[in-house]
């Protein structure tokens, strides 16, 4: 009788196992061409700028001298190098909160089931993310030069006495780029909240109002813990996304004035493909970018370590 049980258990026991691996093996076909896809676009790419960041190669003869570690240690004394380095944190520490601030801000206004027409709304805030950035950059360099609606705007209000070359500034150039950037992928983050936000029930609501809050003090004191691991990610792919940023960038003032808005990206592109430098550094570029992935990863892991830590403490 124990035997037999035994026997019973131990086959429901396989039989799970052999369901859980059939699972598996469905989940990795569906995944495969997918991974297929990542390990040839940029796993083998990866494997590549390491090959070429041991080398002085220019990317565009047969001839490649290895040099080693050279590259990065000559990076270490490149002033143009740790100015773009810099230039990309202060970014990120200039868009990440603005972000975050104004599409929760939007996503909450538009979760309201009483707010009409909000399906429109969320249209007209998602528009800019797909536009292309090429295009936005040119038309904002119209909107903000010397002679664009804004300088006019301005000093016709008397906001300010004569026209400001806002890209052409050194003072001006990077907080314009935020504030283009944060008006084109606001959408993106605003979606993400809502999609927290909808995770939230109905009876939460109508507890808070029972309880006699107002607006203000149930989203402070009853949404945002309730959606702050939500947030944590969001905010963990905001700042990643803002450390690549070069659309924008290249577009509309490739860096300049005197490097003022030189980001990572631009570092790179310039010296790895572009021609005013004289001949393209590919491997030295190659270094250059593995060594800011590198630390890319290192600030991924630290707040992903950060968000663990207030998501247990909420």
């Amino acid at each position: 009788m124990v035997r037999t049980k035994n026997e019973a258990v131990s086959a429901a026991v396989r039989r799970r196992r052999a369901e859980r691996r059939k699972t598996n093996a469905w989940c990795w076909l569906f995944m495969a061409l997918a991974v297929g896809f990542y390990l040839l676009f940029q796993g083998y790419p990866i494997l590549c700028s390491i090959q070429y960041s041991l080398l002085d190669w220019s990317g565009m003869t047969a001839n490649a001298a290895y040099v080693g570690l050279e590259n990065y240690r000559e990076l270490m004394g490149d002033g143009l190098f740790w100015n773009a380095f810099i230039n990309s944190f202060k970014y990120m520490a200039m868009i990440v909160p603005l972000e975050l601030a104004v599409s929760l801000f939007l996503a909450y206004m538009l979760n309201d089931e009483k707010l009409k027409a909000r399906s429109v709304y969320r249209t007209m805030y998602f528009v800019p993310v797909i536009t292309t950035a090429s295009v936005v950059g040119i038309i904002m360099i119209f909107i903000l030069g010397v002679q664009g609606p804004v300088n006019h705007a301005l000093t016709a209000l008397h906001l300010m006495r004569s026209p400001v070359n806002f890209l052409g500034n050194a003072k001006y150039a990077l907080p314009a780029l935020v504030v283009i950037s944060l008006w084109k992928d606001c959408g993106t983050y605003m979606i993400y909240w809502l999609a927290g936000l909808q995770g939230v029930s109905a009876d939460v609501y109508e507890a808070a109002t029972i309880d006699g809050a107002n607006r203000r003090q149930t989203f402070f004191h009853v949404v945002l813990p309730l959606i702050a691991p939500t947030g944590g990610i969001i905010a963990i792919l905001c700042a990643i996304n803002s450390l690549k940023v070069f659309d924008i960038v290249k577009t509309m003032t490739e860096g300049g004035p005197f490097y003022a808005t030189d980001v990572i990206a631009t570092y790179v592109y310039r010296n790895a493909f572009s021609s005013e430098i004289g001949m393209p550094r590919l491997g030295y570029a190659s270094a250059a970018a593995l060594f800011f992935g590198g630390t890319v990863i290192l600030i991924g892991l630290a707040l992903n370590a950060v968000k663990d830590r207030l998501a247990k403490s909420v």
